[in-house]
C-alpha cells in the first residue's frame, strides 16, 4: 500500500557505502569481530591543536549564534588563501560557499545547474552521490563507463560519444573515488578544454586532491583549463586531509553568479555550517598540514601491502591507485567459480558473502556503475588491514576455515 511519497524519494536509492558501514557496526555491536574495508574515512584522529580550536570556540558565545549562511568571513578567507597557496589559482573570498561537508557542496552544484529534462554526464566507475544527486534535480545521469585498461579514465572522444544537446554538466574528479585514478595534468586540461568548447559545466570534486602517490601530480580543473573556469564549480574539504569527516565542513567555489544561487539555497536549506566545526576547520587550513607527510607515508605502505595481496589471490585483478586511499579490484574471474560450495553472479552477493563468511566489509562494484569489482578502502590501521587481508586471502583461495565472525 503506498504511503504517498513523493516520485523524488522513490527515485533516490540509499548511500552504499553507509549501508554497509552501518551493517557492519550493526555486527560489531552484536559481538562480531568485523573489519570494514567500506566507508572512506581516515582511521588517524583529528589533530589536537584543531580540537583544541574548537573546544576554545564552544565556551565562546559568538559561535552560539546563527552566523551567515555562506560560512564564517575568516573561514572563506582562509579557504581562498589556501586554494591560492594548492593550486595557483586566484579566486575572491567572496566566491566560497562553506557547506555541511562535500557531500552537500555536490547537491547544491546539481541544484543550481540542472533542471528536469537535463543531462549530466558521470564518469564510471563514480562515487555514488554523483548520479542521485543529478536525480533529485530531475536530471538524468548518463553514465560514461571505462575500465582498468583505460586506467579508468574517461577521454574527450569517449565523452563526444555521450554528449546530447540536453548535455549540460560533466562530473570530473582526480584523485578519484572509488578508483584511486590520478588524471595527468595534460589529461585534466584536454577534458577541460573539452567541456568550455561545447559550452557544459563542470563539477570537478577535488577532495583527494592532496592524496597522491608516485609523484602523480592533481591539478586542479580550472587551473589546468583555463578556459573553463567560467563554467566550473570546484569540491573541497577538510574531511579527508585533516582526519575530519565528522566535522562536516566542505565548500565550493566558482563563478560568482553560481556561488551567489547556491548561498541563496542553501540560506533556505540549512542555513549556517555549526560555527563550532567552522572554526576548527580555520584552524586546520591555517596550520598548512603539520604532520601530513607521515600521513600519507602510512596510506602508501597500506596501499602497497593491500595491491600486493590482491594481486596474489586467484581470480583478482587488481591495478594500483595513485590516488585517493581505494583498491578497486576487478574480481570478474571469482564470479565463474564456487567458493566454499556459494556461487555467485554479481558483486553483491560475493561482498555479502564476504561479510558472513569472513566478517570483511567492502563495497560491490554495482553501487559505483561498475559490476564485477569491489572498491576496497586501506583507511584503516595496520592491523585491522592485515587481520582483514590476510582473512580475505584465506577465504577466496577457497580454503575451509572456521567462520571469523565468533562471539
Amino acid at each position: 500500500m503506498s504511503i504517498g511519497l513523493s516520485e523524488r524519494a522513490g527515485a533516490v536509492a540509499g548511500s552504499a557505502t553507509m549501508a554497509v558501514s552501518s551493517r557492519a557496526a550493526e555486527l560489531r555491536a552484536a559481538g562480531y569481530r568485523i573489519v570494514s574495508f567500506g566507508a572512506g574515512e581516515p582511521d588517524f584522529p583529528t589533530p589536537d591543536y584543531i580540537v583544541e580550536a574548537a573546544q576554545r570556540a564552544c565556551a565562546d558565545p559568538v559561535n552560539h549564534r546563527y552566523t551567515s549562511a555562506a560560512g564564517l568571513t575568516e573561514l572563506r578567507h582562509v579557504i581562498a588563501q589556501t586554494v591560492l597557496a594548492d593550486t595557483g589559482l586566484a579566486i575572491d573570498d567572496t566566491d566560497v560557499l562553506v557547506t555541511n561537508g562535500a557531500k552537500q557542496a555536490v547537491y547544491l552544484a546539481c541544484m543550481i545547474l540542472l533542471n528536469s529534462g537535463d543531462e549530466a554526464l558521470v564518469p564510471a566507475p563514480y562515487w555514488t552521490t554523483y548520479p542521485e544527486a543529478v536525480r533529485l534535480t530531475g536530471a538524468t545521469p548518463i553514465p560514461v563507463h571505462s575500465d582498468a585498461r583505460q586506467d579508468f579514465k574517461v577521454t574527450p572522444e569517449l565523452l563526444d560519444a555521450h554528449i546530447t544537446p540536453r548535455t549540460k554538466v560533466l562530473f570530473f574528479g582526480s584523485p578519484a573515488n572509488p578508483t584511486g585514478t590520478v588524471y595527468t595534468p595534460e589529461e585534466t586540461r584536454a577534458i577541460g578544454n573539452w567541456a568550455a568548447q561545447r559550452g557544459i559545466w563542470v563539477i570537478s570534486d577535488e577532495i583527494y586532491q592532496h592524496l597522491v602517490y608516485d609523484g602523480a601530480v592533481a591539478q586542479s580543473m580550472p587551473v589546468a583549463a583555463p578556459d573553463i573556469r567560467d563554467r566550473c564549480i570546484v569540491i573541497g574539504g577538510v574531511s579527508k586531509t585533516y582526519a575530519m569527516t565528522g566535522w562536516r565542513v566542505g565548500w565550493l567555489y566558482g563563478p560568482a553568479a553560481a556561488v551567489k544561487a547556491a548561498v541563496n539555497l542553501q540560506s533556505h536549506m540549512s542555513s549556517n555550517v555549526a560555527n563550532v566545526a567552522q572554526v576548527a576547520a580555520i584552524a586546520a587550513l591555517r596550520a598548512g598540514r603539520p604532520g601530513f607527510d607521515g600521513v600519507l607515508a602510512a596510506y602508501d605502505r597500506r596501499r602497497r601491502l593491500m595491491v600486493d595481496v590482491l594481486q596474489g589471490i586467484r581470480g583478482v585483478d587488481c591495478p594500483t591507485p595513485t590516488g585517493a586511499f581505494y583498491c578497486f579490484p576487478s574480481v570478474k574471474r571469482l564470479l565463474t567459480r564456487s567458493i566454499l560450495g556459494h556461487s555467485f553472479t554479481t558483486t553483491t552477493q560475493l561482498a555479502t558473502f564476504i561479510l558472513d563468511e569472513a566478517s570483511v566489509a567492502l563495497l560491490p562494484g554495482e553501487a559505483f556503475g561498475a559490476p564485477g569489482c569491489l572498491r576496497l578502502s586501506y583507511a584503516l590501521d595496520d592491523q585491522s588491514l592485515q587481520t582483514g587481508l590476510e582473512r580475505l586471502q584465506r577465504l577466496l583461495s577457497s580454503q575451509d576455515i572456521p567462520r571469523a565472525h565468533v562471539h
